[in-house]
């Protein structure tokens, strides 16, 4: 027999710990290589753990909630064999590794030494007066930002049955921060109105830095918990906009060409690659064609540094089917020809859907494109994705009266138009690389050559 230890794998640069939501597999079950044990998920995305070999389950790190980092041990898989498993049983407990040192009296002193300082941290605020669970963690974190029990009570946790976690406690803690309030004045946090915010009637706070908590006053109103997705595209929102000096550049673009063309060679290209051809992947091609001509749209910023992106990775925001929104990376995009990004497209919103993304894939963007058009919209001023510095919105293509001119005069024909609606933040983009970077993308769909192969 071998003992294997399952470990939260690396999931991308940015992403260090993960939060365990459900366990597909318990003690005492028989596991096959590449059968998921464990479903995780981060602040990007939710995944599953997978087995690297066949064994049983015979030890489990943590529970469900908990967060775990990235090379944590998660869980013990007993494998027939010996190959070159981990014993883990040959790793001495810390305990151990004292009493080598200093001897087992002294290791016992040390250890109620530990548990005496661990008591006295918790000691400061009597949690018995409340009927909810609060972890050692989450009683520190409370005792170290002077967070009393009836403040600590207020926070919505989405935990098991409402529990406060390390995530909850220490989101409530950054919005506290954010907002710079007086301590004897009570204020009405402003709401920042996303596409998946649910309306809610405000009700006074007894204090200030306290989330109100929604009661239902008639008996006939609903009460909707916000998703765990939904509360960080929520948090997201909020720091961006506090974060960039939004601006807005508009710009109207005649697409008749490229309609027409689309409408020419669509049904050709989903009978030869068997998949539909969409307006996104030419608009996407036109937007990495623009960036390289004015490559300080992708930058980022770093106190009062600014970052040059070497690669163009275009992040497309795609609704998801209960609502929210989430913004798979085109990699490398100005590397794509037609076909390629139109593949690419297709893959990453089939996927989207699915919920079937790789962590890496919804990370590392640097300039975004979102399609308010899918939804009616003529415009639209979006939030920019941070820590990229502008987005752009594509409105929905309508037919309009127009004035064409020619060389033999003007007069009044029916086209497709669209807006594009480009954010961007002041502190490092003015408004002329602003509105040169719309009215490039407008010169390419507008030139499009209506004879294209693809």
């Amino acid at each position: 027999m071998a003992k294997i230890e399952l470990k939260l794998p690396q999931m991308g640069e940015s992403v260090a710990e993960a939060t365990i939501t459900s366990w597909l597999k318990e003690v005492g079950d028989t596991i096959e290589a590449d059968e998921a044990v464990l479903e995780i998920a981060t602040d990007k995305v939710d995944s599953e753990v997978p087995s690297e070999v066949d064994g049983i389950l015979v030890e489990k790190f943590f529970e469900v909630d908990d967060v775990a980092k990235v090379g944590d041990v998660l869980a013990v898989i007993e494998t027939e064999g010996e190959g070159a498993a981990v014993d883990v049983e040959e790793e001495t407990p810390e305990i151990e590794d004292v009493e080598e040192e200093v001897g087992t009296e002294e290791a016992v002193a040390h250890i109620e030494e530990e548990f005496t300082s661990v008591k006295e941290t918790v000691a400061t605020t009597d949690f018995s007066e409340s009927d909810k669970f609060y972890s050692p963690l989450v009683r520190n974190i409370a005792k170290e930002e002077n967070i009393g029990l009836e403040e600590l009570e207020a926070i919505q946790g989405t935990g098991k049955d409402g529990r406060v976690t390390k995530d909850d406690i220490l989101g409530y803690i950054e919005n506290r921060k954010a907002s710079v309030q007086p301590t004897e004045t009570v204020k009405t946090e402003p709401v920042v109105e996303t596409p998946q915010a649910v309306s809610e009637e405000k009700t006074e706070t007894p204090s200030a830095p306290q989330p109100s908590t929604p009661v239902s006053v008639n008996g006939e109103d609903e009460i909707i918990e916000m998703s765990r997705m939904g509360k960080l595209i929520s948090q997201y929102m909020i720091q961006s906009v506090q974060t960039s000096a939004h601006v807005q550049s508009f710009i109207e673009v005649d697409v008749t060409n490229v309609w027409n063309w689309r409408n020419k060679v669509k049904a050709e290209f989903e009978k030869r690659e068997g998949e539909k051809l969409t307006f996104t992947p030419i608009f996407m091609q036109a937007v990495a064609k623009t960036i390289k001509d004015f490559p300080m749209i992708n930058i980022s910023v770093d106190g009062d540094k600014v970052i040059k992106k070497k690669n163009i990775n275009l992040g497309m925001a795609a609704a998801l089917p209960d609502g929210n929104l989430i913004v798979p990376v085109i990699k490398n995009a100005d590397q794509l020809n037609l076909m390629g990004m139109a593949k690419r497209v297709n893959d990453l919103a089939k996927r989207a859907r699915e919920n079937q993304l790789k962590p890496e894939e919804i990370q590392g963007g640097t300039y975004t494109v979102t399609n308010v058009g899918a939804f009616g919209s003529v415009m639209g001023t979006p939030i920019i994705n941070q820590p990229q510095v502008a987005i752009l919105a594509l409105g929905a293509i309508r037919k309009v009266p127009a004035v064409i001119e020619t060389p033999e005069g003007d007069f009044i024909g029916i086209r497709h138009k669209m807006f594009l609606s480009h954010s961007y933040d002041h502190r490092v983009v003015n408004g002329a690389l602003g509105g040169q970077f719309i009215q490039r993308v407008a010169q390419y769909l507008e030139s499009w050559d209506i004879n294209k192969k693809i």
